[in-house]
């Protein structure tokens, strides 16, 4: 598998000179891509907003108003991807053509009673699936009370669930990227799987491990993000922009997520714990804060491999190796400067030198996925519009 850097041009002359229509692309293509990135969203605020309510309230039961956000992004989610599996498929029986059509190379389900397209394929298996663990959640609820902790069995599903969805997401859009919405997407998608990937380390970390997990996951999934994003839509500025996305979303979450948690404990007569402090909020406060940095760290030896012209071989690794490097370091100096301890020598080394590690793996795995995504394109002989 070739993984050569994609070559950046903004020149008009580099565009294909005549637009190929793509089946079934017109409006339904960007609708039900914003529609799947809706719904992923909606999940992302749910899921901020359920962590608040465990640490400013308490333990909750199955039907809450956070938990319906969550189940309402995946349902949003799921039955978007559904119609578009229902239009691919009404399509190729009509005898029209389905190759190009948007959210990705439709493939052949159930021996070809269905084509999806793979982007809405993944994203409806995720959903699917959160309605699975989402029953084996009510269940759990039925037997235990009262809900805890986070790394319950039913949640670690529900989390790898959406994560299946968001990724979905960055698929549909990535097909899309020679036109303006699909960029916009995968610059939008991206910080929302960034945002929520590091979730499913929770799973690990009752394990002995001499780095917590989430703080390998936060850095190896902004890692391979950042890079995967800007490989496949191959601009300079996407590691920039994408963190300066990741960034107003942060935003976002800071000021909603104890907001949210604060007026509905209000609505349903429940008093907040009585040691409360002036914590920063749970979720917001683990997005990596200096991710513009690494961005900007990435962005500069993405322009030196090209100058030098360094292998695509190993050019994404030092990219990763760069940027994780950044990430691990500002981990540590982050948790001071939101309230606590000040890191050691010890520990700052410590994180950068996993930052290095993990952030080779990331650039390695962002670079074969790039190519993956890139092959995969339904809009690779469109004009970008």
């Amino acid at each position: 598998m070739s993984t050569a850097l994609p070559v950046t041009s903004t020149s008009r002359a580099s565009q294909p000179s005549l637009a190929v229509k793509v089946s079934g692309s017109g409006r339904t293509g960007p609708i039900a891509a914003n529609t799947v990135l809706a719904g992923t969203t909606l999940s992302l605020f749910g899921i901020s907003w359920d962590i608040q309510w465990h640490v400013d309230v308490g333990p909750d039961t199955f039907f809450t108003l956070s938990h319906l956000m969550l189940y309402s992004g995946s349902a949003v989610a799921g039955i978007a991807s559904l119609a578009m599996v229902l239009i691919a498929t009404a399509a190729q029986r009509a005898g029209r053509p389905v190759d190009q059509f948007p959210g990705g190379k439709p493939v052949r389900v159930l021996g070809g009673v269905f084509r999806a397209p793979l982007g809405y394929l993944i994203t409806g298996t995720g959903a699917a699936l959160f309605l699975l663990f989402g029953l084996l959640d009510l269940w759990w609820h039925s037997l235990y009370g009262f809900d805890a902790v986070l790394d319950s069995p039913p949640h670690i599903g529900l989390f790898l669930s959406i994560c299946f969805t968001m990724v979905g997401s960055v698929i549909v859009f990535a097909a899309a990227r020679h036109t303006r919405w699909g960029r916009a997407g995968v610059i939008v998608s991206v910080p929302v799987l960034i945002v929520f990937s590091p979730i499913t380390t929770k799973a690990f970390g009752a394990l002995p491990l001499p780095v917590e997990p989430d703080l390998v996951g936060n850095v190896l999934f902004s890692t391979l993000l950042l890079i995967l994003g800007t490989l496949t839509i191959g601009r300079r500025i996407t590691a920039l922009t994408i963190a300066a996305a990741l960034g107003a979303l942060q935003l976002v979450l800071w000021w909603f997520s104890p907001w949210a948690a604060r007026v509905y404990a209000d609505a349903t007569g429940l008093p907040l714990r009585d040691n409360l402090g002036d914590d920063p909020p749970e979720l917001p406060s683990e997005i990596p804060v200096f991710m513009l940095l690494a961005a900007a760290t990435i962005t500069a030896l993405l322009w030196l491999s090209r100058k030098r012209g360094w292998s695509g071989r190993i050019a994404p690794q030092i990219m990763g190796a760069g940027g994780g490097a950044v990430i691990g370091l500002s981990l540590p100096i982050q948790s001071a400067l939101l309230g606590g301890s000040g890191p050691a020598s010890a520990e700052l080394l410590k994180m950068t030198a996993v930052g290095l590690v993990t952030g080779v793996l990331a650039g390695y795995l962002a670079a074969r996925l790039a190519v993956l995504l890139r092959e995969h394109s339904t809009a690779s002989a469109t004009k970008g519009r």
